[in-house]
C-alpha cells in the first residue's frame, strides 16, 4: 500500500503566502514517495487538531503542519494523546516559528522546508510535553510576563514580529506582579514569590535563542526556568542579561533540569494562566511531564547543533539496526 501524507494548512498564515507554493510543495511530498492531499483550515475551533487526529487514525503516514506555532500546537494536540502517532513535518508561515527555528527548519521557503523529507536521515524522536490534557512541544509558561502573548494583536505579530513583543513588554513591564507558588519539579520544591516560569523543550523562545541556551530536543528534561525578581529594574537587568544567556547564573533566578513538574498558587484566590506554545492553556494548578522521545519530526539534522541532540541514531538508522540483529538472530537459528 502507498504511504499517504496529509498536508494541514493555515491559509491565513503568513500573510497567505503558503498558498502560493501549495502546488510545489505537494509535488515534493509526491516525489517523497507520498499519496499527497491537503485540508485548509477553518475557523472553527481545533480545526487543524482534529484534522490531524482524524488522518492519523485512518491510517496517514505522515502529517504536514503548514503555518504559524498555533497550527504546529494544533496538529500537536491531534497526534500526541494518540498509541500510533505518525511522522510529522512542519512548514512554517507564521510569525516567530519557535519550534521551526529550534529544528533548522528553513523558515522563509515553504518549498525548501518541505524538501527535508527527500533524505531519510532528517528525522528523530523528540520530545513532547504533557499539561492535563493538553501537550505542548516548545514551552509552558506563567506569570505576568506571559500576557505578552495573549495581549499582543495577531494582526500586530504578523506586521512586526518580534517588534511587536518588544513594544508589548515596555507596556506591561511596570505592572508585573509576582505571585507566591509552590514549584514541584523531581522531588525538590521551590516555594515563594515569581513574576514568570518557563518550562522550556527547546531553545527557541519567542525567537529569541539564549533564555533557555542548553535545552535538549530528546534528553526526556524540561529546561525549567523560575525569576523570582519582579522589580521593574530588576527585570530589565534580566533581560539584558538573556540576551546572551548569562542570566541562569543569576542569583534572581533558578535554572534546573526536571522531568516532572506540579505548579500551584499558595494563595487560592490568585489566578495563575498558563500558556502552552503561546496559547492560553488553563490555570493552575497543573502538573506537567515530558513525555521522552515521544514522536518523530523531520528536520534540518545537519544544522541542529550537537548539544541539541542526545540520540545518534535517528529512526531509519536504528530500524536498519534492528533488521540486521534481527538477520544475525534467524542465521543462528539456522546453524
Amino acid at each position: 500500500m502507498a504511504k499517504r501524507a496529509r498536508i494541514i494548512y493555515n491559509p491565513t498564515s503568513g500573510r497567505e503566502a503558503l498558498r502560493n507554493d501549495l502546488v510545489d510543495i505537494l509535488d515534493v511530498y509526491e516525489q517523497a514517495g507520498y499519496e499527497t492531499s491537503a485540508f485548509a483550515t477553518t475557523p472553527e475551533p481545533d480545526s487543524a487538531k482534529n484534522e490531524a487526529a482524524r488522518a492519523a487514525k485512518e491510517g496517514f503516514d505522515l502529517i504536514v503542519a503548514a503555518g504559524g506555532d498555533g497550527t504546529l500546537s494544533e496538529v500537536v494536540n491531534g497526534l500526541a494523546g494518540l498509541k500510533k502517532r505518525p511522522l510529522l513535518a512542519i512548514i512554517p508561515a507564521g510569525t516567530t516559528n519557535d519550534y521551526a527555528r529550534a529544528l533548522r527548519v528553513p523558515r522563509d521557503n515553504p518549498v525548501a522546508a518541505a524538501k527535508l523529507i527527500l533524505d531519510p536521515a532528517n528525522r528523530f524522536k523528540i520530545d513532547i510535553g504533557q499539561a492535563g490534557d493538553k501537550y505542548f512541544m516548545n514551552i509552558a509558561a506563567g506569570g505576568t510576563l506571559t500576557e505578552l502573548t495573549y495581549d499582543v494583536p495577531s494582526q500586530m505579530k504578523s506586521m512586526f514580529g518580534y517588534l511587536a513583543y518588544f513594544a508589548k513588554g515596555a507596556e506591561i513591564l511596570p505592572r508585573v506582579k509576582p505571585v507566591a507558588m509552590e514549584i514541584t519539579y523531581d522531588g525538590q520544591t521551590f516555594k515563594g514569590k515569581a513574576s514568570t516560569i518557563f518550562l522550556a523543550l527547546t531553545n527557541s523562545v519567542g525567537g529569541f535563542e539564549q533564555i533557555v541556551p542548553d535545552a535538549s530536543l530528546d534528553d526526556g528534561n524540561f529546561s525549567l526556568l523560575i525569576i523570582k525578581d519582579s522589580s521593574l529594574l530588576g527585570l530589565m537587568q534580566l533581560m539584558a542579561k538573556a540576551l546572551n544567556g548569562t542570566h541562569i547564573d543569576d542569583p534572581r533566578v533558578i535554572y534546573v533540569k526536571a522531568k516532572d513538574v506540579t505548579v500551584k498558587p499558595l494563595d487560592p484566590n490568585d489566578r495563575l494562566m498558563i500558556n502552552l506554545d503561546g496559547e492560553y492553556g488553563g490555570d493552575a494548578p497543573m502538573e506537567f511531564h515530558n513525555l521522552h522521545q515521544h514522536m518523530t519530526v523531520v528536520a534540518n539534522m545537519e544544522a541542529i547543533p550537537d548539544d541539541a541532540i542526545t540520540s545518534d541514531i535517528t529512526p531509519d538508522m536504528q530500524k536498519a539496526e534492528d533488521d540486521f540483529v534481527r538477520g544475525l538472530g534467524e542465521m543462528e537459528k539456522d546453524t
